[in-house]
């Protein structure tokens, strides 16, 4: 635990060369210089199991006190009940409905004759992870370290990240006068941290068990490993937000907490009800938001990515679904917040929700089948095996069973402030034919609105991203020259001599590229998102370039030599 703590607190940082930048550019460091700096931690697999959101058998002194001093927001949705649907939503801003990224998951699936190959989902052109914004607008982004983006393998994209791996850290950044966004995911509280229960800390007798689990030794065990694991989580919130004190930046850093789907349980992940979807928030933004506060809007975790932009001052982009929930571009609350579920591992389904403050509405396309689909990483969960167990005795009372039958409803609807389990079905009530109407009306405009891509079959849309089954690649980027001896006539992909003043551009013929650029040498340089012409002052300069549509594979780089006399 004590190596664990070290690594995630950072090491010294890293010499680094300057890059040449526009005026343009210039200017706009000067103002990012005046931006707050943003810091997420997130972690996996996790509900609201907090001391400060009413848990009594939670130990999280340090996430008690973030709330303290902060907003704990009550009603936040994400769009999927597992990571890397949801994790592909939150970096775009987008459904991951809208943008290929549905399925569980994209680049390790199952192979059989209708999806031969792995993929990386290629979403719309006009889509970019939103670190990419922040970058242009001269922020230094680091993501420690897990992605999940659907669209990329790791490494991912070179241009939504300054630095994304294990040791990436906001202390790292060359101009210390220059504003962060940094990210911290948390695995310790993923599902694959409850399959040993041989040693727990946490009493079982004192947790709480779900109606919808039997009340055995086993099923208490498994919980009481989650709260074993949840301290852990407090504790390494805890040393960054020291550090962030340490480093004198607490009050000038925008602080998230959150899970990224809810509890890593039967039941809870891969599943749209609250117990899959509802998860902590808790936002400390020093002299803005009032400490000790708690919001009830519904959010979506579609909406981070455009909150953290409209914090900073950096235009929303329109084509986002979602929208800011702080910041001057702030947006009315939602009504509703919709999730889905699709192929998970090697089974497939298809699942859609609503929900608004008072009831959750869930459509199931494969009625004929059975809740308990095939997914044998859940089966090695204790809990798991004890239900299918007792399920195999016939032992289970009505709620436990429910969700191991052979079929579903067409349609499930839940008071959710009566039936906070959601464990009575109300689809079927003549008194609420109209709440269900109004759902069921809400859920055909988003799948209509958004362009839900999950009633496409999986392998058309495979051949549509990658066709004849070969990822695509990006087009090799060129030099653009702007000085006496070319006005921009022609594009190279090598250096020359040029006269001064003159400016350098780059572009890429690959619909949705984003270009990076270095003046370093050696293996491992550092990149930059390319966001407008660079200044080429007198003297000899070494440029490299490469470029990368999202599901594609990148570029050969380009390195040119210029003199400019």
């Amino acid at each position: 635990m004590i190596d664990h703590l070290k690594t995630i607190a950072g090491l010294m940082p890293l010499a680094f060369s300057s890059i040449l930048s526009s005026p343009a550019q210039t200017s706009q460091k000067e103002i990012t210089e005046q931006r707050p700096n943003i810091l997420w931690i997130s972690t996996e697999d996790f509900s609201p199991h907090l001391g400060c959101y009413g848990d009594v058998t939670a130990r999280t002194p340090n996430l008690d006190k973030l709330a303290s001093e902060g907003t704990r927001f009550t009603n936040v949705f994400t769009t999927a009940g597992i990571s890397a649907p949801t994790r592909a939503g939150i970096i775009t801003g987008m459904y991951q409905t809208s943008i290929g990224c549905m399925h569980m998951r994209t680049i390790s699936y199952r192979r059989s004759v209708d999806n031969p190959v792995e993929f990386t989902a290629v979403p719309p052109h006009y889509v970019k992870a939103f670190p990419e914004y922040l970058r242009a607008a001269g922020y230094y982004c680091t993501n420690n370290s897990k992605t999940d983006y659907q669209f990329a393998k790791d490494p991912v994209p070179e241009s939504i990240w300054d630095d994304c791996s294990k040791t990436a850290h906001y202390k790292d950044r060359p101009d210390k006068n220059q504003p962060f966004f940094a990210v911290f995911n948390y695995t310790g509280t993923h599902e694959s941290r409850n399959w040993d229960i041989s040693d727990v800390k946490t009493d079982p007798s004192k947790v709480t068990v779900p109606p919808y689990y039997p009340d055995t030794e086993i099923v208490r065990r498994n919980l009481a490993k989650m709260y074993d694991n949840t301290a852990r989580l407090d504790s390494v919130v805890g040393v960054l937000l020291k550090e962030l004190e340490n480093e004198g930046l607490a009050d000038n850093t925008i602080v998230f907490f959150w899970g990224d789907h809810g509890d890593g349980l039967p039941r809870a992940k891969r599943w749209l009800y609250d117990s899959g979807l509802n998860i902590p928030l808790i936002i400390r933004w020093p002299e803005k938001l009032k400490p000790g506060t708690v919001n009830n809007d519904l959010i979506s975790s579609i909406d981070f990515g455009p909150t953290v932009l409209s914090l900073v001052g950096t235009k929303v982009p329109v084509h986002m679904q979602g929208q800011p929930f702080l910041g001057d571009q702030a947006a009315e609350p939602r009504n509703y917040v919709f999730a889905a579920r699709d192929r998970v591992d090697a089974s497939y389904d298809m699942i859609r929700s609503v929900r608004n403050k008072n009831y959750l509405y869930i459509r199931n396309f494969y009625p004929n089948e059975p809740y308990h689909i095939w997914v044998p990483y859940l089966n090695r969960m204790p809990i798991m095996r004890e239900v299918m167990r007792l399920d195999a005795e016939n032992k289970l009372n009505e709620h436990q069973k429910k969700w191991m039958t052979d079929t579903r409803p067409p349609e499930e609807l839940y008071d959710v402030n009566a039936d906070p389990f959601q464990l009575h079905n109300l689809a079927d009530d003549p008194k609420l034919k109209e709440v269900l109407d109004e759902m069921r009306i809400q859920q055909k405009k988003w799948s209509i609105e958004t362009g839900d891509m999950g009633h496409m079959n999986e392998s058309e849309m495979i051949e549509q991203m990658w066709p004849g089954g070969i990822q695509p690649v990006t087009d090799k980027p060129y030099f653009i020259v702007n000085a006496k001896e070319d006005r921009g006539s022609n594009n190279i992909q090598f250096g020359g001599t040029y006269s001064s003043p003159m400016t350098l551009a780059f572009y890429c013929p690959t619909h949705g590229s984003s270009i990076i650029y270095t003046t370093e040498t050696g293996k491992n340089p550092r990149w930059k998102l390319y966001n407008g012409p660079l200044r080429l002052p007198k003297g000899t300069h070494t440029i490299r370039i490469k470029a990368v549509r999202y599901g594609y594979m990148g570029s050969d780089e380009v390195e040119g030599v210029f003199l400019i006399q």
